[in-house]
Protein backbone atom coordinates (compact mmCIF):
# COMPACT_ATOMS: atom_id res chain seq x y z
CA UNK A 1 0.00 0.00 0.00
CA UNK A 2 1.41 3.28 -0.36
CA UNK A 3 0.49 7.00 0.82
CA UNK A 4 -0.20 10.03 -1.65
CA UNK A 5 -0.89 13.63 -0.39
CA UNK A 6 -2.31 16.11 -2.71
CA UNK A 7 -2.04 19.74 -1.65
CA UNK A 8 -5.21 21.52 -2.91
CA UNK A 9 -6.00 25.07 -4.05
CA UNK A 10 -9.84 26.88 -4.03
CA UNK A 11 -10.39 28.49 -6.64
CA UNK A 12 -10.51 32.51 -5.99
CA UNK A 13 -14.34 32.56 -5.83
CA UNK A 14 -14.53 30.51 -3.09
CA UNK A 15 -14.36 30.54 0.91
CA UNK A 16 -13.10 28.02 2.69
CA UNK A 17 -15.77 26.83 3.95
CA UNK A 18 -17.18 26.17 0.68
CA UNK A 19 -14.10 24.47 -0.44
CA UNK A 20 -14.53 22.13 2.38
CA UNK A 21 -18.13 21.20 1.97
CA UNK A 22 -17.62 20.73 -1.78
CA UNK A 23 -14.16 18.45 -1.50
CA UNK A 24 -15.93 16.45 1.35
CA UNK A 25 -19.64 16.19 0.40
CA UNK A 26 -18.66 15.79 -3.54
CA UNK A 27 -15.22 15.02 -4.26
CA UNK A 28 -14.33 12.18 -1.36
CA UNK A 29 -17.43 10.61 -1.95
CA UNK A 30 -16.49 10.07 -5.69
CA UNK A 31 -13.43 8.87 -4.92
CA UNK A 32 -14.77 5.76 -2.97
CA UNK A 33 -14.29 3.36 -6.25
CA UNK A 34 -10.92 4.80 -7.72
CA UNK A 35 -8.23 2.11 -5.54
CA UNK A 36 -8.85 4.16 -1.96
CA UNK A 37 -8.35 2.08 1.15
CA UNK A 38 -8.85 5.77 3.48
CA UNK A 39 -9.06 9.46 2.98
CA UNK A 40 -8.29 11.90 5.23
CA UNK A 41 -8.85 15.42 4.41
CA UNK A 42 -7.59 18.34 6.10
CA UNK A 43 -8.65 22.31 4.74
CA UNK A 44 -8.23 26.23 5.81
CA UNK A 45 -11.48 27.36 7.17
CA UNK A 46 -13.46 29.25 9.52
CA UNK A 47 -13.05 26.75 12.15
CA UNK A 48 -9.47 27.43 12.42
CA UNK A 49 -9.47 31.01 11.78
CA UNK A 50 -8.23 32.40 14.84
CA UNK A 51 -5.61 30.11 14.40
CA UNK A 52 -4.07 32.43 11.39
CA UNK A 53 -1.35 33.83 13.65
CA UNK A 54 0.48 30.44 13.39
CA UNK A 55 0.23 30.55 9.41
CA UNK A 56 4.05 30.87 7.77
CA UNK A 57 3.38 31.16 4.37
CA UNK A 58 6.25 31.59 1.84
CA UNK A 59 4.62 29.65 -0.96
CA UNK A 60 2.53 31.74 -3.05
CA UNK A 61 -0.44 30.86 -2.76
CA UNK A 62 0.17 28.16 -0.30
CA UNK A 63 -2.33 25.39 -0.59
CA UNK A 64 -5.57 25.72 1.11
CA UNK A 65 -5.98 21.57 1.92
CA UNK A 66 -4.55 18.42 1.90
CA UNK A 67 -6.08 15.19 0.73
CA UNK A 68 -4.20 12.29 2.08
CA UNK A 69 -5.16 8.63 0.11
CA UNK A 70 -3.99 5.15 0.69
CA UNK A 71 -3.83 3.60 -2.46
CA UNK A 72 -2.57 0.00 -3.57
CA UNK A 73 -0.79 1.72 -6.11
CA UNK A 74 0.06 5.27 -6.96
CA UNK A 75 0.30 3.89 -10.50
CA UNK A 76 -3.38 3.74 -10.93
CA UNK A 77 -4.46 7.26 -9.53
CA UNK A 78 -5.44 8.66 -13.66
CA UNK A 79 -9.03 8.90 -12.20
CA UNK A 80 -8.36 10.77 -9.09
CA UNK A 81 -6.63 13.22 -10.72
CA UNK A 82 -9.13 14.14 -12.90
CA UNK A 83 -11.45 14.09 -9.95
CA UNK A 84 -9.68 16.49 -8.55
CA UNK A 85 -9.23 18.62 -11.75
CA UNK A 86 -12.95 19.16 -11.16
CA UNK A 87 -13.00 20.35 -8.14
CA UNK A 88 -9.68 22.29 -7.38
CA UNK A 89 -7.64 25.33 -9.47
CA UNK A 90 -4.85 23.20 -8.70
CA UNK A 91 -3.19 20.29 -7.03
CA UNK A 92 0.23 18.76 -6.26
CA UNK A 93 0.62 15.15 -5.55
CA UNK A 94 3.19 13.71 -3.87
CA UNK A 95 4.35 9.93 -3.06
CA UNK A 96 5.26 10.09 1.21
CA UNK A 97 6.22 7.72 3.21
CA UNK A 98 4.40 8.00 6.80
CA UNK A 99 5.79 8.37 10.12
CA UNK A 100 3.28 7.99 13.46
CA UNK A 101 5.34 8.88 16.16
CA UNK A 102 2.48 10.02 18.26
CA UNK A 103 -1.13 7.99 17.38
CA UNK A 104 -3.90 9.71 17.98
CA UNK A 105 -5.74 8.27 20.64
CA UNK A 106 -7.19 11.17 22.79
CA UNK A 107 -9.17 12.28 20.42
CA UNK A 108 -9.81 9.26 18.21
CA UNK A 109 -11.74 10.94 15.29
CA UNK A 110 -15.21 9.78 14.23
CA UNK A 111 -15.62 9.14 10.65
CA UNK A 112 -16.91 11.79 8.02
CA UNK A 113 -16.91 14.73 11.32
CA UNK A 114 -14.68 17.49 12.02
CA UNK A 115 -11.33 16.04 14.27
CA UNK A 116 -11.73 17.37 17.55
CA UNK A 117 -9.17 20.83 17.77
CA UNK A 118 -7.13 21.36 14.67
CA UNK A 119 -4.54 19.90 12.32
CA UNK A 120 -0.99 21.93 11.82
CA UNK A 121 -0.23 20.87 8.48
CA UNK A 122 3.52 22.03 7.64
CA UNK A 123 5.65 21.78 4.10
CA UNK A 124 8.85 21.41 4.65
CA UNK A 125 12.03 21.57 2.22
CA UNK A 126 15.39 19.71 3.56
CA UNK A 127 18.63 23.26 3.93
CA UNK A 128 21.30 22.55 1.14
CA UNK A 129 23.32 22.30 4.15
CA UNK A 130 21.79 19.16 5.29
CA UNK A 131 22.56 15.78 3.79
CA UNK A 132 19.53 13.93 3.49
CA UNK A 133 20.85 11.39 6.29
CA UNK A 134 21.38 14.10 8.71
CA UNK A 135 18.60 15.70 8.42
CA UNK A 136 16.70 12.86 8.66
CA UNK A 137 18.38 11.99 11.57
CA UNK A 138 17.66 15.25 13.44
CA UNK A 139 14.49 15.64 12.63
CA UNK A 140 13.30 11.96 13.22
CA UNK A 141 16.20 11.39 15.79
CA UNK A 142 16.00 14.33 18.24
CA UNK A 143 13.54 16.64 17.10
CA UNK A 144 10.19 14.20 17.51
CA UNK A 145 10.87 13.91 21.06
CA UNK A 146 11.53 17.93 21.47
CA UNK A 147 7.85 18.50 19.91
CA UNK A 148 5.84 16.08 21.51
CA UNK A 149 7.54 16.94 25.18
CA UNK A 150 6.71 20.97 24.35
CA UNK A 151 3.49 20.86 23.13
CA UNK A 152 -0.09 19.83 23.43
CA UNK A 153 0.16 17.81 20.40
CA UNK A 154 -1.99 14.59 20.63
CA UNK A 155 -1.28 13.50 17.20
CA UNK A 156 1.95 13.70 15.07
CA UNK A 157 2.58 12.49 11.56
CA UNK A 158 5.90 13.02 9.84
CA UNK A 159 5.50 12.24 6.17
CA UNK A 160 8.65 12.24 4.29
CA UNK A 161 8.54 12.80 0.35
CA UNK A 162 9.73 10.18 -2.32
CA UNK A 163 8.77 11.77 -5.44
CA UNK A 164 6.68 14.20 -6.61
CA UNK A 165 3.81 12.97 -9.01
CA UNK A 166 2.73 15.62 -10.72
CA UNK A 167 4.03 18.48 -12.99
CA UNK A 168 5.62 21.42 -11.93
CA UNK A 169 4.07 20.48 -8.09
CA UNK A 170 6.52 22.88 -5.38
CA UNK A 171 9.47 21.65 -3.95
CA UNK A 172 8.82 19.75 -1.09
CA UNK A 173 10.66 17.27 0.87
CA UNK A 174 8.20 16.86 4.10
CA UNK A 175 5.00 17.41 4.53
CA UNK A 176 4.18 17.16 8.94
CA UNK A 177 0.68 17.22 10.03
CA UNK A 178 0.13 17.80 13.64
CA UNK A 179 -3.33 18.05 16.18
CA UNK A 180 -3.52 20.10 18.46
CA UNK A 181 -6.64 20.69 21.24
CA UNK A 182 -9.32 23.23 20.56
CA UNK A 183 -7.39 25.40 23.42
CA UNK A 184 -4.58 26.12 21.37
CA UNK A 185 -6.56 27.67 18.60
CA UNK A 186 -7.45 30.56 20.59
CA UNK A 187 -3.89 29.97 23.08
CA UNK A 188 -0.58 30.06 22.31
CA UNK A 189 0.05 29.20 26.28
CA UNK A 190 -2.86 26.23 25.32
CA UNK A 191 -0.07 25.28 22.51
CA UNK A 192 2.80 24.64 24.82
CA UNK A 193 0.66 22.95 27.14
CA UNK A 194 1.66 26.10 29.30
CA UNK A 195 -1.75 27.77 30.78
CA UNK A 196 -1.07 29.57 33.53
CA UNK A 197 2.62 29.54 33.50
CA UNK A 198 3.95 32.41 30.48
CA UNK A 199 8.06 31.18 31.99
CA UNK A 200 7.29 27.50 31.16
CA UNK A 201 5.79 28.37 27.71
CA UNK A 202 8.73 31.05 26.78
CA UNK A 203 11.05 28.00 28.17
CA UNK A 204 9.17 25.26 26.16
CA UNK A 205 8.55 27.72 22.37
CA UNK A 206 12.68 28.34 22.97
CA UNK A 207 13.48 24.96 22.71
CA UNK A 208 11.22 24.45 20.19
CA UNK A 209 12.38 26.75 18.10
CA UNK A 210 16.05 26.01 18.37
CA UNK A 211 15.44 22.49 17.69
CA UNK A 212 13.47 23.58 14.17
CA UNK A 213 16.43 25.48 13.13
CA UNK A 214 18.46 22.90 13.08
CA UNK A 215 16.59 21.22 9.80
CA UNK A 216 14.64 23.71 8.83
CA UNK A 217 15.17 27.13 6.97
CA UNK A 218 12.26 29.07 7.74
CA UNK A 219 12.34 31.04 4.58
CA UNK A 220 11.40 27.41 3.20
CA UNK A 221 8.26 26.50 4.98
CA UNK A 222 5.05 26.99 5.40
CA UNK A 223 2.76 26.18 8.18
CA UNK A 224 -1.22 26.14 7.55
CA UNK A 225 -3.92 25.34 10.40
CA UNK A 226 -6.37 23.20 9.36
CA UNK A 227 -9.46 21.07 9.82
CA UNK A 228 -9.11 17.86 9.45
CA UNK A 229 -11.44 15.10 8.41
CA UNK A 230 -10.96 11.45 8.19
CA UNK A 231 -13.31 10.04 5.67
CA UNK A 232 -14.58 6.35 6.03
Amino acid sequence: MEKIIYALWKKDTQTGDEFREELRTQLCPGLRRDNIHTMRLCVSDSGVAPASAYRIENAKPVADAILSVWVDTAIARTEIEKSLQQYTEKYAGYLVTESEPLPNRTHPPAKNERTFGMNQVVFLQKPERLSFDEWITTWHGSHTDVAIDTQSTFGYRQNVVARALTPDAPACDAIVEENFPEAAIHSRAAFYDAEGNPELQQEREKLMMESCMRFIDFDKIDCVPMSEYVIS
